[in-house]
């Protein structure tokens, strides 16, 4: 079955159902990522802010497919280690942090070796993607990124074998930080893309067991992302 895109200026659902099947897809192919050099780095820096009053306006699958790109994308076949390289760099090329993209439709996974969306629940869970006190601010936003890190995988690199990777303190610190990369992508990505960011704590009981995690996988922080809220 093959997922019908939608025109870039248009908004888009992210799970249709086809014609032959009453069943939703499972996954969402997205467009290739196409950036257009529209500001330089520098004033990507100066429009950099967090804005937290976002409305309820759809991102098109194009400017979702940048945007995720632009996180932690590959942006090179060929990178560390003999491993795709990505955009985000991570500790011992571990890439050991997951996009997890919470809409009104449902959560998805990102693959960025695949370019595409895996389906995960279908079920809104933006509510519990922020503070218990802070929903009211985001709960019609278009989409939140939860980022979860997935510590095996950092133990497991084929990178650079340290032996922090296996000190709990320092592997908690190294998923905090390649987190924070990503987050610092997607804000000067939005910059760039007229869209409004905002990174922040989340329900991180909640959201453990709602996407069914390992032991070793931890939900850290959340990003939501869309067009400010207009007054």
């Amino acid at each position: 079955m093959n997922q019908r895109r939608k025109n870039p200026g248009r908004q888009s659902t992210l799970l249709q159902k086809d014609s032959k099947s009453p069943a939703l897809e499972k996954t969402v192919i997205l467009p290739k990522p196409g950036l257009v050099r529209r500001l330089s780095v520098a004033a990507a820096l100066e429009r950099r802010k967090t804005t937290r009053e976002i409305g309820d306006r759809e991102l098109s699958l194009q400017t979702l497919s940048n945007l995720l790109w632009a996180a932690c994308g590959v942006n090179r076949i060929k990178g560390p280690f003999d491993t795709p390289g990505r955009t985000a760099a991570s500790a011992s090329n571990s890439q050991e942090i997951d996009v997890y993209i919470l809409t009104g439709e449902g959560v998805f996974l990102y693959d960025p070796f695949q370019n595409l969306l895996r389906s995960v629940l279908q079920v809104d869970l933006r509510s519990i993607a922020v503070n218990p006190g802070q929903a009211s601010l985001a709960v019609k936003a278009p989409l939140h990124l939860v980022y979860v890190a997935d510590v095996d995988r950092l133990v497991k690199t084929s990178g650079f074998q340290e032996p922090g990777l296996h000190d709990p303190e320092v592997q908690k610190a190294y998923c905090f930080v390649d987190t924070g990369i990503i987050a610092a992508n997607v804000y000067l990505f939005a910059a760039s893309a007229g869209l409004a960011a905002w990174f922040h704590n989340c329900n991180k009981p909640a959201l453990t067991k709602r996407l069914n995690l390992r032991p070793d996988q931890h939900v850290l922080f959340a990003q939501t992302v869309g067009y400010a809220k207009k007054n």
